[in-house]
């Protein structure tokens, strides 16, 4: 059965990463530029609704198809192929799921501001863009916690449109998630989400530390977020 939907409590997101989706490296900004941006990151964390499903698979095995290696995930019909994803999950004996969305209100926001700010418009989606990138940091420290609680390690994330995991990935990983029903997402023609601002990945779970672990905990993306932290327990053991 898929997992609960978690809310995430996300209340800033971090300056420099709307810069940075917005293409800035290192101009100086102007006041009313900078105040602009604030007041932007302000509505978009005030219509945001940041959520997430998670559910972990034990490994089946793995085969080839046409000479690429594909793994099979017990309990479901979703199948990771590539040698991209074959490399990042090498020895995983779980693989833990996410999808994340920032919210139908981020949605609603983005085709308003299309019609009457697109100014306002393009930092709403770098904003956008950085709410869920943290719910997604969230969900995988759901995951690094779920790991750790079956004496396991989590690996980092890895989305399909990576390198060679397909796109064509996402209409069963959301099934598998009942990502429509829980959390409202569609697919388009061209395999693109509603809301945009989503993301989907896969992490794998592992009995020892992964070659890509994790950096201490003051250099970790998902320190906030992590329940470990919170009981006293790290997931470098």
């Amino acid at each position: 059965m898929p997992g609960a939907v978690e809310a995430y409590g996300i209340d800033a997101v971090d300056l420099g990463e709307v810069l940075r989706y917005l293409g800035y490296s290192g101009q100086k900004l102007d006041g009313e530029l900078a105040a602009r941006i604030d007041e932007v990151v302000a509505r978009c964390l005030s219509v945001g609704r940041p959520r997430g499903v998670t559910r972990v698979f034990g490994v089946e095995g793995s085969s080839e198809r046409d000479g690429v290696p594909v793994l099979r995930l017990s309990g479901t019909s979703l199948e990771l192929a590539g040698h991209s994803i074959a490399s990042h999950l090498d020895g995983a004996v779980a693989v833990g799921v996410l999808v994340v969305t920032a919210g139908m209100g981020v949605e609603a926001e983005l085709r308003r501001l299309s019609l009457t700010d697109r100014v306002a418009q393009v930092i709403f989606d770098a904003a956008g863009s950085a709410l869920v990138e943290r719910a997604a940091n969230a969900a995988e420290a759901s995951l690094v916690a779920q790991a750790a609680d079956r004496g396991l390690y989590c690996g980092t994330r890895f989305s399909p449109g990576y390198g060679d995991l397909p796109l064509e990935t996402q209409p069963v990983l959301l099934a598998a998630l009942d990502a429509g029903r829980l959390l409202g997402i569609t697919l388009s023609d061209s395999l693109l989400m509603s809301p945009t601002k989503s993301v989907t990945a896969v992490a794998g779970f592992f009995e020892r530390p992964p070659t890509d672990a994790r950096p201490g905990c003051s250099a970790c993306y998902a320190r906030e977020f992590c329940l470990l932290r919170r009981s006293g327990r790290t997931c470098r053991g």
